[in-house]
């Protein structure tokens, strides 16, 4: 079945009451049992069912098995945001003294929750992850994982997917790609060798701005067994899920950054047409980047679709499409703020994924915390907006930014 196919039907083929098409919302938090007994089973893991809304929803289940189709995952696990997902994981599956390797490129939320860890005695090194073979040099004795984003935001760089899977494949490190600006329609985590794919479900996968999400796909290609963090208590059954099942009972119960049921219905339902705005933005972006490109007020042009980017050749071989956001630099004698208050249909606001396009001065926002110094060394300018590119008619996007750039 093809990726869009498979989606539409997930809900029914798993089971859906009363012969819906969807998995309604279901938003009780408890679940009663006639027989003490199988309550006790369920609780144990010895026997399938429901314990506590904290842990499991039948809702957001429906989610979770929509998510292993997306990724060909065999199992994942769905939290209130992101960032949620991102600090659960690395909460459940990290201890003291361990280290951790993140592309220096990460966006700002997620490079200061890795810095938060830092500070309780997880060591993070920052490293530029564009090339495998400078990247294992900063392995360590200690080294556990491997945590890159597929398109950095805002500059649009792609690391070595394919080098880093076989270098965590060789030095046995848990390897983690964060999938939330490919999405699972673009790319496959799985063909580099990923172990763990996050996704930030509020972006395109829920795709309308209307509920927050985040979730953790267990590809099971990590022997779970040889990962020394893995508490005796959950080294039952299938060793292929031990780390998922660290991450829910250890993770999601005691952190309790647990999904809704009515966030996990609206997720799900704009799950359904991934793949259709996906082509839309992609093409949208792709005509942007081409006209910012040749535009006399822009200085550079950052989206990997276009022949001008550094990581165009790795990008056309990885994914189906390069992606809908870019960003760009003004000429230093155009004011950003100035010309971005021109724009009459384009939205300025934060937030990736929507069906509207949104930009945003980088520098004096969303990485405004990093301070100047860091900025620098990502190459983030004062005059830097970054556009996330909806699915609007093309020729009313290009005719705003010209009169917005005039």
């Amino acid at each position: 079945m093809g990726f869009t196919t498979q989606i539409l039907h997930s809900d029914r083929r798993f089971g859906v009451e009363h012969g819906n098409l969807i998995k309604p919302v279901h938003p009780g938090v408890t679940y009663g049992y006639d027989d003490a007994r199988e309550l006790a089973a369920v609780f144990q893991g010895k026997q399938k069912g429901y314990t506590y809304g904290r842990q499991i929803n039948p809702t957001v289940e429906a989610l979770h098995q929509k998510m292993n189709l997306m990724e060909g995952g065999i199992a994942s696990l769905a939290f209130a945001t992101g960032m949620a997902a991102i600090g659960t994981m690395l909460f459940a599956l990290l201890r003291r003294g361990d280290h951790v390797i993140a592309s220096k490129y990460l966006f700002g939320n997620t490079a200061s929750l890795f810095e938060s860890f830092s500070r309780h005695g997880i060591e993070v090194s920052f490293v530029d992850l564009g090339d495998a073979e400078e990247a294992q040099y900063a392995i360590k004795d200690n080294s556990k994982l491997l945590f890159v984003e597929t398109i950095a935001n805002p500059r649009t760089q792609v690391a070595d997917l394919e080098g880093l899977g076989r270098l965590c494949k060789t030095h046995g490190l848990v390897y983690v790609v964060d999938n939330t600006l490919t999405t699972p329609y673009l790319f496959q985590p799985k063909n580099v060798d990923a172990n763990l794919v996050v996704n930030s479900l509020t972006k395109y996968i829920g795709g309308h701005g209307n509920a927050l999400g985040g979730c953790v796909t267990d590809l099971g290609s990590f022997d779970w067994a040889t990962f020394a963090n893995i508490l005796p208590d959950y080294q039952s059954g299938d060793p292929a899920l031990f780390a998922m099942n660290q991450m829910k009972k250890k993770g999601l119960r005691d952190f309790g950054a647990s999904l809704g049921a009515d966030a996990a219905h609206r997720l799900s339902v704009g799950s359904d047409t991934l793949s259709l705005r996906m082509e839309r933005a992609c093409d949208n972006a792709q005509k942007l980047a081409e006209f910012f490109q040749d535009h006399p007020a822009v200085e550079q042009t950052y989206y990997p679709g276009l022949n001008s980017h550094d990581h165009y050749e790795r990008v056309a071989h990885l994914f189906k499409r390069p992606g809908a956001i870019l960003s760009f630099e003004l000429k230093p004698e155009f004011d950003c703020f100035e010309r971005l208050n021109r724009l009459k249909t384009v939205i300025k606001a934060t937030h990736l994924g929507d069906v509207r396009t949104l930009a945003i001065p980088v520098a004096h926002s969303i990485f405004y915390e990093l301070g100047a110094e860091r900025r620098a060394a990502m190459g983030i300018k004062d005059n830097l907006i970054r556009l996330s590119v909806g699915i609007e008619d093309i020729e009313d996007l290009l005719s705003d930014f010209d009169q917005a750039l005039a």
